[in-house]
């Protein structure tokens, strides 16, 4: 399976296309940083392949899809995974640039790669898109306003995205759940400590998500399996 997954230099990202590529799966994967990149290269070769993508900016990544998808098909499974979290405070004191910040990385970055892959996708009438969504994106706490926002926006997208596709794809809203992370730990500190690390969740989620296809389309899933 061809797999394309966004931020994939830490965390959830990192830990998944570890598991993808230790179940046999082709990883096309895109992060910020450039250092970290150059270890994924080095570490997993071709038919692997890692780019330095900043999702925000959609220029950088419509390069980066037309690289992809010059020479290969399109994605079997693509995967929203990119977003940052905001400063913890109040609502009323993010500053406009705090929050547009946030919702070029978690909402405009996950649209520029949909509007440059699922086309593709869509000619064959085949593929999966999950979209990372959150606790948050079908709950609320106080002095996350603006990443819970971007949550509730990827879910409303996802949902409306599902409607739009042909028979035989699916695009899917999924929460994670509570894993530590840094960005857990930029909100809880060590309180994170008693959540799974990264690559323990990992080896649930990859399989589930793996089994995902038009039967889930449209649906809020949790990893595990619940529907929300």
């Amino acid at each position: 399976m061809k797999i394309v997954i966004t931020g994939v230099t830490r965390g959830l990202g990192r830990a998944l296309l570890e598991e993808f590529i230790r179940g046999g799966h082709t990883v096309i994967g895109c992060g910020r940083s450039g250092d970290a990149i150059f270890d994924l290269r080095m570490t997993h070769q071709a038919p692997h392949d890692f780019s330095v993508v900043d999702v925000a900016l959609d220029t950088k990544v419509s390069i980066w899809a037309a690289k992809v998808l010059e020479h290969d098909s399109a994605p079997d499974l693509l995967i929203n995974n990119a977003s940052i979290m905001n400063r913890l405070s109040p609502l009323w004191e993010q500053d406009d640039r705090e929050f547009t910040k946030l919702v070029d990385a978690n909402i405009r970055g996950t649209q520029n790669v949909i509007r440059h892959f699922v086309p593709a996708m869509v000619a064959r009438k085949k593929g999966v898109i999950v979209n990372l969504s959150s606790g948050w994106g079908r709950s609320v706490a106080p002095d996350v306003a603006p990443y819970c926002m971007s949550k509730w926006a990827i879910e409303g997208l996802t949902k409306a995205l599902a409607a739009e596709l042909p028979d035989g794809m699916a695009a899917i809203p999924l929460n994670p759940g509570v894993i530590d992370t840094d960005m857990l730990r930029s909100c809880w500190a060590d309180g994170a400590a008693s959540y799974p690390k990264a690559e323990q969740w990992a080896k649930t989620a990859a399989p589930f998500i793996l089994k995902l296809g038009p039967k889930d389309n449209g649906r809020s899933l949790s990893v595990g399996g619940a529907e929300d």
